[in-house]
């Protein structure tokens, strides 16, 4: 299998391109701020042909080359529902002006094709194969996407701005709420091998073994007690 990241833009998000293997059909995920040009270059080096955008969350650092990617490649974009209208009004999503300047340089709107993820949903795109688990807490819609184990490789964790190296995504802009996120970490994370490869939304990759050792919040969800206290921890994430 073939995995181009990069992070892109003001809020360095990462954008996966991924593929069975060089000269195949790929899928993008989360093409964010200025992240357009890298999705080209990663689609020429490795010359791959898109079949679909997939999001795991609706906020602008994650959405805003959607529009120009899907609209090169004729391809569909993949969002949940709840996080949908976001991407024509990333200003309400956050609960304030992102700054003109910055918005000059985004093209604000939906793709023409959109459709729509749900939880526990099996996509199967360029030949792989992606469960969607809705994932609140970081906003109302998040989602994430799990590639399954092989012979060859672990297993595949996109999880957007739901788990971090070390922390998880803030909780405090429209649509964040602390015990959903908590809740999300405790039914989608806690239940996947300790193996599983996590690519999240900002910073650099980790797996769930690590984050079930160190991470305070998956800490607290795995055995909630009065001693746990993860709020010393960073929240990342736009």
């Amino acid at each position: 299998m073939l995995i181009a990241g990069f992070p892109a833009g003001a809020w360095g998000t990462n954008c996966y391109v991924v593929a069975p293997a060089a000269g195949e059909e790929c899928v993008i995920i989360d093409p964010g701020h200025q992240a357009a040009q890298g999705v080209e270059d990663a689609l020429a080096k490795h010359r791959l042909k898109p079949v679909a955008v997939v999001l795991t969350h609706g906020h602008i650092d994650h959405v805003a080359s959607v529009v120009p990617v899907c609209g090169a490649h004729d391809v569909p974009a993949w969002i949940h529902p709840a996080d949908r209208y976001m991407m024509s009004d990333p200003e309400r999503a956050l609960g304030r002006s992102i700054g003109m300047p910055l918005m000059g340089e985004l093209t604000v709107g939906e793709p023409d094709d959109v459709r729509e993820l749900t939880d526990g949903a099996a996509l199967k795109l360029a030949g792989l194969d992606f469960s969607v688990a809705h994932a609140p807490g970081h906003t109302k819609g998040s989602v994430t996407f799990r590639m399954p184990e092989t012979t060859e490789i672990p297993s595949v964790f996109f999880s957007g701005d739901l788990l971090f190296a070390g922390s998880i995504g803030r909780t405090d802009l429209p649509g964040g709420d602390m015990d959903e996120m908590l809740a999300s970490l405790a039914r989608v994370c806690l239940p996947l091998d300790d193996s599983t490869v996590v690519l999240p939304g900002h910073e650099l990759q980790t797996t769930i073994g690590q984050e079930r050792a160190t991470n305070p919040y998956l800490r607290q969800v795995a055995a909630p007690g009065p001693g746990a206290d993860p709020t010393s921890a960073l929240r990342r994430g736009m």
